[in-house]
């Protein structure tokens, strides 16, 4: 600060101190202690608008009597604790307090001319009484314990103001000061700036080595026209890769940054780098409103599955349950239903709400592609496997996820996901409602599964002790390596078929022929003949490979038996066997009806049989009883019918 004040007012100081020529005289005991200052009439001509009190070891201001023509005041380097002493003093333009004591800033109303005050270095907390020192010019406060710039609004006239070496947290209250230019904030604990951009006059900011970490927090200062001249270092903002740029492109007024002289090739590359960050910007914003509708979207369609699960529940309850370890009925068990990704909610910055506002959160199912996983939300995403998918999305798809959808309705679409995503391995379950063992069944259609994940939230075939096993014997053909992020170990194999190997041999021996070829496909149709043309014959007539093929097909041709009928099939096979006794029904009872009327018939036939018998015989032997007469009659029909 003494460049500052020396840059302000270019005064030549001559430093004097007490000399034996200076009188020297204390108070009476009757008034305060207070040393007088007496100066001859000689150094009054020599030095007559200047004292120089420093390094007198004084710790108070001395009683200065004569001196009111005095103008500057110098008391460095002291031990004064306390202003007082030169009220008298009415035409003093510069005080110097630098390295003192003082506390308080007091004993200053009365010096209205004041143009020139330095207090740094001293114990002051707390800027204050500065009301009638509408004058001031220059005001100095470095190297003190003030926490808050205020009462400094008043001082329209100030161009200089050091608080350096204070405990400043945030810049404000400046508002007033309109013929500031120079403003020292060095070495302060500031985080954020405010009000610098009322400063119309405001040319050089000194900003170095405090916690000022975003832009966002001193971003006011884009908007002062006249700042030519700021400093950064030493704060967390300057060991930005974007600090440099982002100061020149948003402050295109500046001439200096950091104390370095700004080229114009500088400038340039800012407003490059500017572009690019601004790109980076809108595409980060871009992301933060894609993710911001999938979480709304999400959060729709958990609301729909949770309304459909309580309804389904609210049915349930009214319903004979049957007592199971494996119920038949998933409707009949739900869990209580969470919420989806709440830890995706959060606060959102004020842009990004506005950008928000408008929004749809009327979509009710969400299909997502993000790197080898494809996620589908809500039973409409499962229309998606219809689309065109190119043949390098298709073919990038590893993983499939379904979220919010009834099995029941995923089984109908497993025969075109091994179609259109033949290189999927891993399978993820959440809010499907796998509640039975037999629904993994459904799973052995597809062409291959190395992974499965089923996640307990709305999974309750999680809670079967051996649905692990069992997954690992009906779907062994896959073989298998993880489930829920478990390695599958070949021990695993071996107990998974000692559980359940017994269960495909009864399914399978159990069903009458007709009935196995039925559920089997074309390919398993074929494998299950040739097991029934080769039963019998002796392993010699079969070649090894054969006889390999032989066993492997009679595997998975034992557990093809353990199948799957979703609720809607078994509703539509219920229909129509309906449909077929009915038709039934009323074709027998049309057939009954016509042997009832054919026998009815044929009984009252045999009643009037003999009475018709005897007519006819007696018709005959009337009409032949004339040979003549019924030769002639015949002729003559005969003639008629020509």
């Amino acid at each position: 600060m003494r460049s500052i004040s020396q840059r302000a007012y270019k005064f030549n100081w001559e430093k004097r101190s007490f000399k034996s020529g200076d009188h020297i005289t204390l108070a009476s005991s009757s008034m305060p202690s207070f040393p007088i200052l007496q100066r001859s009439s000689e150094e009054k001509i020599l030095y007559s608008d200047r004292l120089t009190l420093e390094r007198q070891k004084l710790t108070v201001c001395p009683i200065i009597d004569g001196e009111e023509h005095l103008r500057l005041l110098n008391f460095q380097h002291n031990f004064i604790t306390r202003i007082q002493n030169i009220s008298n003093l009415q035409r003093l333009i510069f005080l110097d307090l630098y390295d003192n004591q003082i506390e308080e800033i007091s004993g200053l109303s009365t010096l209205r001319s004041l143009r020139v005050l330095l207090l740094g270095k001293n114990r002051i907390k707390k800027i204050s009484n500065l009301e009638n020192l509408k004058s001031l010019d220059v005001l100095d406060l470095h190297g003190n314990q003030i926490t808050k710039i205020e009462n400094v609004g008043h001082l329209c006239d100030l161009r200089v103001l050091n608080l350096a070496r204070n405990l400043l947290s945030h810049v404000d209250n400046l508002s007033g000061l309109d013929s500031l230019t120079e403003l020292n904030l060095r070495h302060n604990q500031i985080t954020f700036v405010r009000d610098v951009d009322n400063l119309p006059c405001l040319q050089r900011l000194f900003l170095s080595f405090n916690n000022i970490s975003t832009f966002e927090s001193v971003c006011c200062l884009a908007d002062s026209s006249s700042l030519s001249d700021i400093t950064f270092d030493g704060n967390p903002i300057a060991q930005e890769s974007w600090y440099k740029h982002t100061i020149l492109q948003n402050m295109t007024q500046l001439r200096q940054l950091d104390m370095k002289r700004v080229t114009e090739e500088e400038r340039r590359m800012a407003s490059v780098a500017a572009k690019k960050e601004e790109e980076k910007k809108r595409e980060s914003h871009k992301q933060s409103l894609l993710k911001e509708k999938k979480r709304l979207t999400i959060n729709n369609v958990a609301r729909k599955w949770d309304l459909q699960q309580h309804r389904i529940s609210s049915i349930a309850p009214n319903q004979d349950r049957k007592v199971s370890d494996c119920p038949q009925d998933p409707s009949q068990l739900r869990g209580s239903t969470v919420s989806a990704f709440p830890e995706e909610t959060g606060s959102l910055d004020s842009g990004l709400t506005s950008a928000l506002q408008g929004l749809s959160v009327t979509d009710t199912h969400l299909v997502e592609v993000d790197g080898d996983t494809l996620s589908l939300y809500g039973s409409g995403a499962l229309e998606s496997l219809d689309r065109n998918w190119s043949v390098q999305t298709a073919g990038m798809v590893t993983t499939v996820s379904f979220t919010f959808i009834e099995f029941d309705e995923i089984v109908q679409v497993l025969p075109k996901l091994k179609i259109k995503f033949p290189n999927s391995l891993h399978l993820k379950f959440k809010e499907t409602n796998l509640v039975m063992l037999q629904q993994f069944n459904a799973l052995a259609q597809l062409r291959r599964v190395d992974q499965l994940t089923v996640d307990p939230q709305g999974n309750p075939v999680v809670n079967f002790t051996l649905w692990k096993y069992y997954v690992l014997f009906r779907l062994s053909h896959f073989s298998m390596q993880k489930i829920n992020g478990t390695e599958v170990t070949q021990n695993d194999m071996i107990m998974a078929e000692r559980l359940f190997g017994i269960l495909a041999h009864v399914a399978s021996s159990e069903l009458p022929q007709y009935r196995l070829i039925s559920i089997l496909g074309d390919a398993r149709k074929k494998q299950f003949r040739y097991l029934l043309e080769t039963k019998g014959k002796k392993p010699g007539l079969v070649n090894e490979e054969n006889s390999d093929s032989k066993r492997l097909v009679g595997e998975n041709t034992n557990r093809a038996t353990l199948n799957y009928t979703t609720r809607d099939f078994y509703n539509e096979r219920l229909e129509e066997i309906k449909e077929k006794k009915k038709f039934c029904k009323m074709y027998m009872e049309d057939l009954v009806k016509e042997a009832t009327e054919i026998n009815m018939k044929n009984e009252a036939l045999q009643k009037l049989w003999p009475q018709m018998f005897i007519e006819l015989v007696r018709d005959a032997v009337i009409e032949i009883r004339n040979k003549n007469s019924y030769m002639k009659l015949c002729l003559q029909q005969i003639t008629d019918q020509k």
